[in-house]
């Protein structure tokens, strides 16, 4: 099995480990990657059991280099099955954290063409005081319009550590029924 994430502030790869550990505990190892220091070698996609994907999303998309892993792993011949978790804020909203009720998502597996086993968001991190003047305006901005908080002082923990939780027994499922 392979774990992927691509991550701007660190809470996409916080949730990957997150999983990773819960894999663990099902008796599967599996070391997270981050797409941003190596790329994964394409025959690796086709050779795993699974491949996961945690991509975290900002100002709309998900982050180029999951953009691009999504374009070779949907080029690639005989790919693996895929997990896709997309790390956003709008999945912060009740019906906002599935691949129907999920724009981004919803977005990313059209532009692909993918079909994976499971697709799901999980809510991100808010982190005013770690973001520059205008990262801080715009997101203010875009929280302001959806009902989020405007607070520039603020940090807020919308990861539902529960519900990643869920999503890795989801994974272990998946691989004790797999052939």
């Amino acid at each position: 099995m392979l774990l992927f994430y691509a991550t701007h502030d660190g809470q996409a790869a916080r949730i990957a480990r997150r999983i990773a550990d819960r894999l663990a505990n099902h008796g599967i190892a599996v070391a997270p990657r981050n797409l941003a220091e190596k790329f994964p070698v394409l025959d690796d996609l086709a050779a795993a059991r699974f491949v996961i994907l945690v991509a975290a999303v900002r100002y709309g998309r998900h982050l180029p280099e999951a953009d691009r892993f999504l374009a070779a792993y949907r080029a690639h011949p005989a790919p693996a099955p895929l997990v896709f978790v997309s790390v956003n804020l709008t999945a912060r909203k009740p019906g906002k954290d599935s691949a129907s009720g999920n724009r981004y998502l919803q977005k990313a597996i059209a532009r692909h063409r993918l079909s994976p086993i499971l697709a799901t968001a999980v809510a991100g991190r808010l982190d005013y005081p770690r973001y520059g003047w205008l990262d801080r305006q715009i997101i203010r901005l875009i929280m302001k319009l959806t009902g989020g908080p405007t607070d520039p002082r603020s940090t807020v923990e919308f990861t539902q550590w529960d519900r990643v939780d869920e999503i890795a027994r989801r994974i272990a499922a998946l691989c004790a029924s797999a052939p």
